[in-house]
């Protein structure tokens, strides 16, 4: 047994220095040349597949030597400093605030131009009972003295009007009454050219003015069945013995639904007058002309809205009658209008078709075009329907766009017509020389396009622009009188700095078309000698600088017809050329 574990352990040992020198020869046969030897393969390869293990990702280790950390024992040698340094309490920094700017309850301005031109502007408000009721009152004049070389007749004209209003509100809603009064004057000064002598011309009494007063009231309320209401009261006269009487009364119930809401609206609408003088197609004036139209209608609706989606559904029912003529008729329009934002704010569609029993009065037509002649026949205009689509939203956060198109049918829409030459009447005003206008009735329907882009850069910078194009088809196959087929505009408003501010604005018009015609008598108006006048487009633009030396003072400047072109607005009836207008505006509290 002994002489086998000698054995054993010389084997062992034997075994060690064997591994010694081979680990030793090939360390030392890794730095010597080993030169270029020649492999014969004498059997081919064929590799086989073993089988597979998995490495341990934590090997066990399996040494017989491991060494161990000598652990190490840190200290610090700290020294005392003494420190004086205190910190300061933190705060907020403040934000540095603009100064609120200062609010006047007056203003007062005014200006004088060329042509003699004259403006005037006054407003004042003030509170009473805490600011739950107030007292508005505004005086506007604007008028021109001068004369144009074109024509022998006189061109002054000069607008006045003032207003009044005494307005509360409380806890459920607000009121308010009105008052208010104008006075208007202008001239017939539109005759042919090169057709009457110095005579006739010298025997013309031009001059027109319409006078008005009014009285008007509404109320609104939050919390309740009469949601709103409003009423007017109105009359208007003229210095040929014109007189017109307007009164109007329209309220509004809401019945609110569960998730919708229900509306019913209610309107009486009368006008009625008298003029002293019959139709200038008429060659004697043998008597006036009176009319007397009453509406009375109710339009209920629903509205619904579900998410992107709102959607009003109505309509109107009209009872129209003419006293005058002991005439009447029953209408029933739609009334449906709807808006999806297809895009967020990027798209909104947007649709509607609607239609009104339209109520003309002498008043509104004089406001629109100041020529007309007081022998006018007042009709209403019935209104078809209104078909309307298009999209509106934001290109850029500074920029937003509106495109639509619109179907609309007319019948009896009133055109502006030049009234015919007479020359067998001899009515006190001087109308009747192919220089004032009459209404004529026709049915229209009218297709558009309308497009409009604004921008807003800051509260600095605005621009916008739009035109629209329109297409007429009237059932007389005359051509639509005095209506442009193309329209367009351009606004701007500029706030250079603290003090400088100013704008522009252009206008296009495009062509119209008028018949010149003279009266005959024992002859239809339609057979009267007639010739189709073309009016030229023309371009109309306007500008304006200011300076503001304080909150309450600042001076202007306007310059209005910049391009210098004396165009005619109406038939005849040419305008001022270039004027120019400065003045100053101070604020104040009154």
């Amino acid at each position: 047994m002994r002489i086998d574990k000698r054995m054993s352990n010389m084997a062992r040992n034997f075994l060690a220095l064997s591994i010694s020198i081979c680990v030793f020869l090939g360390t030392y046969a890794q730095d010597r040349d080993l030169g270029t030897e020649t492999v014969t393969v004498v059997k081919s390869y064929s590799p086989t597949i073993s089988d597979a293990f998995k490495i341990r990702s934590v090997p066990v280790l399996n040494d017989s030597i491991i060494l161990s950390k000598k652990q190490i024992q840190y200290s610090i040698f700290s020294v005392p400093v003494a420190s004086t340094f205190v910190p300061a309490k933190g705060k907020a920094a403040a934000v540095q605030k603009s100064a609120p700017e200062k609010l006047y309850n007056s203003s007062l301005s005014f200006g004088l131009g060329n042509f003699n031109n004259a403006l005037l502007d006054f407003y004042t408000s003030r509170d009473i009972d805490r600011g739950n009721q107030r007292i508005d009152i505004g005086l506007n004049h604007f008028s021109s003295r001068g004369d144009l070389d074109f024509t022998p007749l006189d061109t002054d004209f000069y607008n006045t009007a003032l207003t009044a209003s005494y307005s509360g509100k409380g806890r459920n809603g607000s009121w308010g009454i009105s008052a208010g009064g104008s006075h208007r004057l202008y001239n017939w000064y539109g005759i042919p050219e090169g057709v009457f002598d110095e005579a006739t011309i010298a025997g013309i009494d031009e001059q027109q003015q319409y006078y008005s007063a009014e009285l008007g009231g509404r109320l609104e309320q939050s919390e309740s069945l009469l949601g709103s209401g409003e009423f007017m009261v109105k009359r208007f006269w003229d210095a040929v013995s014109s007189g017109e009487n307007r009164a109007n009364l329209s309220t509004g119930l809401d019945f609110p639904l569960s998730q919708d809401s229900f509306s019913l609206g209610i309107h009486l609408d009368y006008v009625g007058g008298e003029f002293a003088n019959a139709s200038v197609n008429s060659t004697t004036n043998t008597g006036g002309i009176n009319y007397a139209l009453l509406q009375a209608g109710i339009s209920p609706s629903i509205l619904i809205e579900q998410d992107q989606l709102s959607l009003r559904l109505g309509a109107r029912l009209v009872y129209g009658t003419d006293m005058e003529n002991s005439e009447s008729n029953f209408y029933i329009y739609p009334q449906v209008t709807a808006t999806y934002e297809l895009l967020d704010e990027l798209v909104i569609v947007y649709g509607s078709v609607s239609g009104e029993l339209r109520q003309n009065s002498y008043a509104d037509f004089s406001e629109e075009n100041p020529f007309v002649s007081p022998t006018l026949t007042i009709q209403p205009t019935d209104q078809q329907y209104d078909a309307r689509i298009g999209f509106e939203g934001q290109l850029l956060p500074t920029l937003s766009y509106n495109v639509r198109g619109s179907y609309l049918a007319e019948n009896r829409k009133p055109l502006y017509k030049l009234n015919p030459q007479n020359d067998f009447r001899n009515d006190e005003k001087g109308y009747t020389y192919g220089n004032s206008f009459e209404l004529f009735y026709d049915d229209v329907k009218t297709l558009s396009i309308f497009g409009e882009l604004n921008l807003d850069i800051s509260r600095n910078f605005s621009l916008g622009v739009n035109a629209s194009v329109r297409d007429y088809d009237t059932e007389t196959d005359n051509p639509a009188w005095n209506l442009p087929n193309v329209e367009g505009s351009l606004f701007m408003d500029v706030q250079i700095d603290d003090q400088w501010f100013a704008g522009a604005s252009l206008f296009y018009v495009g062509e119209r078309e008028d018949l010149f015609s003279q009266a005959v008598p024992n002859t239809q108006p339609a057979d009267f000698p007639s010739t189709i006048l073309t009016l030229d487009s023309y371009f109309d633009a306007n500008a304006h600088l200011g300076y503001r030396f304080s909150d309450q003072l600042s001076v202007y400047a306007r310059a209005s017809n910049l391009a210098n072109n004396d165009y005619q607005r109406w038939a005849n009836f040419r305008v001022q050329s270039l004027q120019v207008l400065g003045g100053l505006t101070y604020k104040f509290d009154f």
